[in-house]
Order: C-alpha cells, then sequence, then structure tokens
C-alpha cells in the first residue's frame, strides 16, 4: 500500500511538472530552399531542442517552414503568415527576408535574423551590443563583397572579374553602387553575371579573368561542381562568398571560417533558449567572435595555374590533395620501371662498355686475318755505279702477305674476351637491376614525401585550430597569454616544416625526374598505389603475410628465394665469365705454352721501268720484271724470361680471388636475401600496428582539445597530443609504402622483379615454390 502511495505520489508531481512546461512553436523564413538545405534545417532543429532541452517544449510545424523564392511579396505574405498563425518565435533567413524585418517598425512576434548580410550595403549596424528593439534581435555574419575582391584580386591580379550571383537579387539589391565603388577602389572591373540556372553562369564567362559567386547559398553540390569544373576548364580563378564546402567542391578559395556555420547555429540555439528562460531578445548580444580565414582548394589553384606563395601557409587552410593535376606526365611503379631501363643515361653509358668489349672480341678475332701490305718504290743510283742490276733510274714495287694459321695466344685471347664481354654483360644486367631499384625507390620516397606535406598540411591546420582554442581560453579568463604566445610559436615552427616539406617534396621529383632522364623542370605526378589492387594485387599481401607470419613455411621461403638468388644473380655470373677467362689464361701460360705458333708469308716483287745508265741488255736478252717467294713459319717458346711461369702464377691468385669474391658474393645474398624478409615482416606488423596507432593518438588529441577548451590540462599535454597524433599519420601513411620498398629490395636481391615479367612467368616462380616445398618435405 505505501508503495503504490509513493508511486502515484511520484506521478502526480511529474504531471504536474510537465503541465507546466510551455509548447513553443517556431516558424522558418527562407529565400530558397533545396535538398542541400533539409540536413542543414533538421541539425538545426536538433540543436535547438537539445540546448532547450527540458525548459520548454519546442515544436517546429511544417506548415510553418515558408520558402519565398526570392519574391519580395511573397516574403511579406509569408512573415505576414507567421504573425497571424500558432507560430510564437519566428527565424528568419536570407537577403529578401532580412529585407523585410529590417522594414518593420514594431516586431508583434519575437524575430532572430541570421544568416548573411553583406555590410556593403546592409543598414544593419552590426557593431552594436545589442538590438535595443523590441523583440528583435539579430545574429550575422557580417560579410563584404570589397574584402573578398581584395582577397581575389591579391591572389590572382586580376583585371576584370565576373560576378555571379541570383537574378532575383540582382534586380532586388544595388549592385551597380556596390561593385562600381568597390572594383575602383581594387583598380579593376566587373562584368555581372545574374543566374537563375548554371548555364546562365557558364554560357557567360567571356571577357573576364576571374569569377566571384557572389551568391549560390541555395545551389546544389552537383550544380557547384558543375560549375566549379568549367571555371577550371576555363583557366578562371573562383572565389565564393559561401562556406568551404563550396571550396571542397572545387571553387577556388573563400574567406569564410569554418566554424562561422557551427558557432550561428549555436547561438541560435542559446538565443532561443535565453528567450524561453525570461531574457528579452533586445537585451541579447548580437556580436559573434569572427575571424575571416582564407581557404584554398589546393587542386584547383594547381589546376588553374594560381601559385600557392608560401607567405600564404601562415594565414590560409588547404583543402584537397598535393596532386598535380597539369602534370605533363603521370607515373605509377611499372612506368617508372620501363622508362628508367630505356632512358636512364647512367644505364645508356653502362650499355656502352658492351659495345667496347665487343670490340675487343673483334680485335682479338682480327689475329687470324692476313696482313696484306703493298709497297712502291722510285730509285736514283750514281750513273758511274749504275748496271743492268741496278740501272741508274727504276721504279717498282711488291705485295706482301702474312697469315697466321694457328697461334695458341691468339685463341686463348679470342676465348677469354669472349668471356669477358659476357662478364661485362651480367655487369650491365647488375646495373640495370641496381638502376631500376634506384628508380622504384625515388618513386616511393616521393610518394612518402608527397604524403608527409600532405599530413604536414592538415597538422598546420590543427595547429591553427588548436591556437583559435587559446585565444577563447584566453578570452574566457581560462588560460593566460603564454598559451596564446605558445601556440603562435609552434605555428610559426610549423609553417616553416611545412615549406621544407613542400620543397622536399619539389627534391624528389627532381631526382626521380633525373633518374627517368626527364627535363628537371617537368612537371610529373606519382599514382598512390594500395595493396591488393591495381599493380599491387599480385603481390598477395594476406597470402604474404601468412607465409611469413608462419615460422614453419617462413624458413623454406627463405631458402627458395636464396637459390633463386644465386641463380638469377648477375654477379655470380660475371664471376664464373671471369673464372672462364682465368682459366683460359692458365691454360695458355701452362701446357698451350710449347703448342707452336705457325703462321704462312709470302711476297710478289714487280720492277716498272728503268731509265739511263743500265736500263738496256744486249741483244737477245731480257730483264726479269717479277718475282715472288713463299714461305712457312713455325715457332715455339722454349723460355722466355719466366714470363710464362710468371703469368701463371698470377692468373692462379686471380682465379683464387674470383673464386673467394664468389664465396663471399653468395654469403652477401644469403644474407640480403634474409634481412630482406625480416625487414618485409617488420613493415608488415607495422601496417597493421600503425592504424592502431593513428586511431588511438587521434581519438586521444580529441579527448585532450575538449579536455584544454575547459581548462581541464594545459597547453603542453595538448601539444603532446597533436605531435603524438602527427607521428602516428606519418607512420600510417608511410607502413605501406615502406614494405612496397623492402618488397622491391627483396626482389633485386633474387633479381627478379615481378611487375617486369609477364603472368605466366610469376606463375612458373609460384609453382617453383611449390615443387621446393614439397620436395623438401
Amino acid at each position: 500500500m505505501r508503495k503504490l502511495f509513493l508511486f502515484l505520489l511520484f506521478f502526480s508531481v511529474i504531471f504536474s511538472y510537465s503541465q507546466k512546461k510551455k509548447n513553443y512553436n517556431i516558424g522558418i523564413l527562407l529565400d530558397n530552399k533545396t535538398i542541400e538545405v533539409d540536413p542543414l534545417l533538421q541539425k538545426l532543429k536538433n540543436q535547438i531542442k537539445t540546448v532547450v532541452g527540458e525548459d520548454a517544449i519546442v515544436n517546429f510545424p511544417p506548415n510553418n517552414l515558408l520558402v519565398n523564392n526570392y519574391d519580395v511579396k511573397k516574403a511579406t505574405l509569408n512573415y505576414t503568415t507567421l504573425l497571424n498563425n500558432s507560430t510564437d518565435i519566428i527565424l528568419a533567413f536570407g537577403i529578401v527576408n532580412s529585407k523585410i524585418i529590417e522594414a518593420q517598425k514594431i516586431h508583434k512576434k519575437p524575430t532572430i535574423l541570421f544568416g548573411s548580410l553583406n555590410r556593403d550595403f546592409n543598414a544593419i549596424d552590426v557593431t552594436k551590443a545589442n538590438s535595443g528593439i523590441k523583440n528583435f534581435t539579430y545574429l550575422v555574419n557580417s560579410q563584404s563583397y570589397l574584402e573578398d575582391l581584395k582577397k581575389l584580386k591579391q591572389l590572382t591580379n586580376f583585371k576584370k572579374v565576373g560576378i555571379v550571383i541570383e537574378t532575383p537579387l540582382a534586380k532586388m539589391l544595388p549592385l551597380k553602387e556596390t561593385f562600381d565603388k568597390s572594383l575602383k577602389e581594387i583598380n579593376a572591373s566587373y562584368k555581372l553575371i545574374p543566374f537563375e540556372s548554371v548555364k546562365d553562369i557558364t554560357s557567360n564567362l567571356d571577357g573576364i579573368d576571374a569569377v566571384y559567386v557572389a551568391g549560390g547559398f541555395f545551389l546544389t553540390k552537383n550544380e557547384t561542381k558543375k560549375i566549379a569544373s568549367v571555371f577550371i576548364n576555363k583557366k578562371l580563378p573562383s572565389f565564393t562568398i559561401n562556406n568551404i564546402n563550396d571550396v571542397k567542391n572545387g571553387i577556388m578559395a573563400t574567406n569564410q571560417s569554418v566554424d562561422n556555420f557551427e558557432q550561428f547555429l549555436r547561438r541560435v540555439s542559446l538565443t532561443i533558449e535565453s528567450y524561453i528562460n525570461g531574457i528579452p531578445l533586445d537585451k541579447m548580444p548580437v556580436y559573434i567572435e569572427y575571424s575571416p580565414r582564407l581557404t584554398i582548394n589546393y587542386n584547383t589553384a594547381n589546376a588553374i595555374g594560381v601559385p600557392i606563395k608560401y607567405s600564404l601557409l601562415n594565414n590560409t587552410d588547404f583543402v584537397g590533395e598535393f596532386k598535380d593535376v597539369n602534370a605533363k606526365k603521370h607515373y605509377n611503379l611499372l612506368s617508372v620501371m620501363k622508362q628508367v631501363l630505356n632512358k636512364n643515361l647512367s644505364l645508356k653509358a653502362k650499355k656502352q662498355n658492351i659495345n667496347l668489349s665487343q670490340q675487343k672480341v673483334k680485335t682479338a678475332k682480327s689475329n687470324y686475318l692476313p696482313t696484306i701490305t703493298a709497297t712502291a718504290n722510285g730509285t736514283y743510283i750514281d750513273p758511274d755505279i749504275a748496271s743492268t742490276i741496278n740501272p741508274e733510274f727504276s721504279t717498282g714495287g711488291n705485295i706482301s702477305l702474312q697469315q697466321t694459321i694457328y697461334s695458341p695466344a691468339a685463341s686463348a685471347n679470342i676465348n677469354i674476351q669472349k668471356n669477358l664481354k659476357k662478364a661485362e654483360e651480367e655487369n650491365y644486367n647488375a646495373e640495370e637491376l641496381n638502376t631500376v631499384f634506384n628508380a622504384s625507390n625515388a618513386y616511393f620516397n616521393a610518394l612518402i614525401l608527397k604524403s608527409n606535406a600532405q599530413i604536414r598540411m592538415r597538422n598546420l591546420d590543427l595547429t591553427k585550430k588548436n591556437l583559435q582554442i587559446a585565444k577563447e581560453n584566453f578570452e574566457a579568463g581560462q588560460s593566460d597569454k603564454s598559451d596564446v604566445l605558445r601556440f603562435r610559436s609552434q605555428l610559426a615552427q610549423n609553417t616553416q616544416v611545412m615549406i621544407q616539406a613542400i620543397n622536399q617534396l619539389e627534391q624528389g621529383f627532381i631526382g626521380l625526374n633525373q633518374l627517368l632522364n626527364n627535363p628537371l623542370e617537368m612537371r610529373i605526378e606519382i599514382d598512390d598505389p594500395k595493396l591488393d589492387e591495381g599493380l599491387y594485387k599480385d603481390y598477395n599481401y594476406a597470402q604474404l603475410t601468412e607465409l611469413l607470419d608462419n615460422p614453419t613455411t617462413r624458413e623454406p621461403f627463405i631458402s627458395f628465394l636464396i637459390e633463386e638468388a644465386k641463380k638469377n644473380a648477375p654477379e655470380l655470373k660475371s664471376l664464373d665469365y671471369n673464372l672462364k677467362a682465368t682459366n683460359r689464361n692458365i691454360k695458355l701460360s701452362g701446357s698451350n705454352r710449347f703448342i707452336p705458333t705457325v703462321a704462312l708469308q709470302g711476297q710478289y716483287n714487280r720492277t716498272f721501268g728503268r731509265n739511263g745508265v743500265g736500263s738496256t741488255l744486249p741483244a737477245g736478252t731480257a730483264f726479269i720484271n717479277g718475282n715472288y717467294n713463299a714461305g712457312l713459319n713455325v715457332s715455339i717458346p722454349i723460355f722466355n724470361q719466366n714470363q710464362n711461369t710468371i703469368n701463371k702464377q698470377t692468373a692462379i691468385i686471380q682465379k683464387d680471388q674470383i673464386e673467394i669474391n664468389r664465396q663471399n658474393s653468395e654469403l652477401y645474398i644469403a644474407a640480403n636475401v634474409r634481412n630482406g624478409v625480416l625487414n618485409l615482416i617488420n613493415e608488415i606488423s607495422n601496417i597493421e600496428l600503425s592504424k592502431v596507432s593513428e586511431l588511438t593518438a587521434k581519438e586521444s588529441l580529441e579527448l585532450t582539445q575538449s579536455s584544454y577548451q575547459e581548462g581541464a590540462v594545459n597547453f603542453v599535454q595538448l601539444i603532446d597530443a597533436q605531435n603524438n597524433y602527427l607521428n602516428a599519420q606519418l607512420s600510417k601513411a608511410n607502413a605501406v609504402y615502406n614494405f612496397l620498398i623492402n618488397a622491391i629490395q627483396l626482389e633485386r636481391n633474387i633479381g627478379y622483379y615481378f611487375l617486369l615479367h609477364s603472368k605466366a612467368e610469376n606463375d612458373n616462380f609460384t609453382q617453383r615454390f611449390q615443387d621446393y616445398l614439397l620436395n623438401k618435405q
């Protein structure tokens, strides 16, 4: 019975309390409405209900949401409708509605004007502490066309700008007077582009070199993307009066702070809550801390060709990625590999060594080609001693031939030079492998630098946000000015680091261009790789992870790779060819030295003419004008200053040296393969752990930021949390690149790049491993 009594008492108290809670119907006036506005309205409604909480029951009747479609008469009718129905509080948004609200001398119902008013021609004084008008207050983001145009002028130095604004607003607002004055101040001209559709904008862009979107709040996301794409294609820098969502959708820049809209929603909610709790609207503060902040779409600016000055970094936010859409060439890893093989200058120079070796082979073979010499002579002899044998004047000539039939030294030299040429070819193959790895390494390093620059940019934005929090805490008395100064110092440091990151990225592209034999100033772009996608799908990351994670399969896999590495290694093949050449040299200086050298020689002599004393013979006789001789030479070196023995000993020492180098190379290859596999295991682990680390660091930063805003932690803890998150981001972003670098390094060590071989060849490689495993069982 007692329990029943307590329950009834509790229920009666609750019922009584609920009876006392007042209902408030809120009406909303809009200039326009699109599907993009619906989630914003819902967000506003939810926040108002959350802030008001248990103080009252807040309703948003559907028939109290009225849109005027830029029609002044309709706006007046909508306002009158809310005055005459059950609406308790009126929220008005937009320029047309603001004109209607401003014209009211008496506000019959509580009215809150919020949204964007332009101080270039608006009558509301935004510097006042409160409205001073009964039943009326305003919360406005006081924008300025002039300030926006100054920013656009600073960025692009335009001469004539196209100003895009809705046609109804162009008819209603004193735009000509306003823009004539503003553009004259910045020494430029303009072209007004009123629009009712996207086509009205895109078809009226002739004769201008920049675009200022002075309206367009109700353009949909797709419509904004469409006009931004046209601006980019026409190389027109664009600036919007709206928030950064337009910039994210492709417009080049805005001067709106990222927090503006959230601030307005919060202040509208707090204003309604204060009114419900008994504070008159005319006594409420209207001032909102607003710091215009330039936001630039990096990709749009890059596509149009607007340079990003380093001086902007400290006071500018950026959206987009470090991607050069104007790059003359885009590269992935395979295209880098192929081009470096075809165009790298070091490789081309190295290839000449093969051609030089071929010349030495030709020279060696030429020892078996004949030597033919033709000689001509003329002779004058003292007449006193001239005779028929040697007349006073005579002319003649001869042709001689020398031909080596067999020479052990010549034959050995041919064999030696052929082996040395093959060794040089293997040296070139090794250089190819090294160059491909160097180019791949430069490619991934450029990706790392690109990722680092992107993360450094986000970290710079985070520092700007933390600086803003520090300023707010200082103004609220929660911290002293030292926090603000510390974050300003941090901002300067991070800006310098950002500049260095951008320059390092440029240096990375210069290094890659050098390897690819491109002009160093050539603008290139590199594709971001993703594991198990595109080119890297054949890496079969999951299978490789499982294979290396299991010690049972890891050791056979390493042994197989070592065998493959030794089989493919051009360094070992080069040593083998050098060993063959040395063995041939040992043989020449040993038993082959007693093999004779056989040569053939012959000569034909001819007298062409005789004159003077001794040039005639008695009758019945004649001169013999031509004769020849031939001979065969056989020579055997019996003793040659002990040179043969010395040469043999030298060759044996060289052989021992080559064999030692081969053993060392095999050991080096095996160690490289083992270390490469262990490095891969480390990077596989790093990929997974870095994901966890980044998520944890991000959550920790968010909690620390919230605690700092509430004064629960100091700036040192916030900076530590920020730096921890920065390092976690860098680690996660670079983990995949480091894995791929180590994978390419392992491929270099085994002398087999999977991307440069066909699928059939790669499948054969896998099959050899399967066969190897079966043979080991």
